[in-house]
């Protein structure tokens, strides 16, 4: 398990669109969300520790904001055959194990991923009504600890969004495992 930081990326760039399928077969387009003040993308897998460690803080997250115009987007870009724990009908297992209530998309090709510059599980995205880059960070102060949590940054970047203000300029890199390119 490889320890990566995201990259540090221009605030204020444009959203990339994407076209990606979830485990059922369903396409999500980047485009269907552009009604979003706040719209979060994140790189994620089913097996990193970073992850599973973060996974109910973005689902409480999702569940916070349900009747708001934001909107979680988990995107897979990891290489399925050579960590099959991450292949599509994995995803199925812990979409329903986990209670995952946003979509969760398949990057097979890997072009969204490489796109977006992710380098690790998790690599978060914060997009305001605009399309444009507003945060890129992590999602608190303490990805191991819960209770230790004495900062939510990405829920602050969020609620800036949902005030018409823009997110705080110091953001911290988001860390994880790296993405399994191929």
């Amino acid at each position: 398990m490889a320890l990566l930081e995201s990259l540090s990326l221009p605030l204020g760039s444009d959203l990339i669109p994407f076209s990606l399928p979830d485990p059922d077969g369903n396409q999500h387009d980047s485009s269907d969300y552009k009604d979003r003040k706040a719209l979060v993308v994140i790189f994620m897998c089913n097996h990193c520790p970073y992850i599973k460690a973060i996974q109910e803080r973005l689902i409480a997250l999702q569940a916070n904001y349900e009747n708001s115009k934001v909107q979680l987007i988990g995107i897979n870009s990891n290489d399925a055959a050579e960590y099959p724990e991450d292949s599509p009908e994995m995803m199925k297992t812990t979409i329903k194990e986990w209670g995952i209530n946003f979509p969760y998309l398949i990057d097979e090709d890997q072009a969204v991923g490489k796109a977006y510059q992710a380098q690790c599980t998790p690599d978060i995205y914060v997009f305001d009504e605009n399309q444009k880059l507003a945060y890129h960070g992590r999602v608190d102060d303490n990805w191991k600890e819960p209770e230790n949590v004495t900062k939510e940054e990405l829920k602050e970047a969020i609620d800036a969004l949902l005030n018409s203000e823009t997110p705080s300029s110091e953001q911290h890199p988001s860390i994880g495992c790296s993405i399994k390119w191929k």
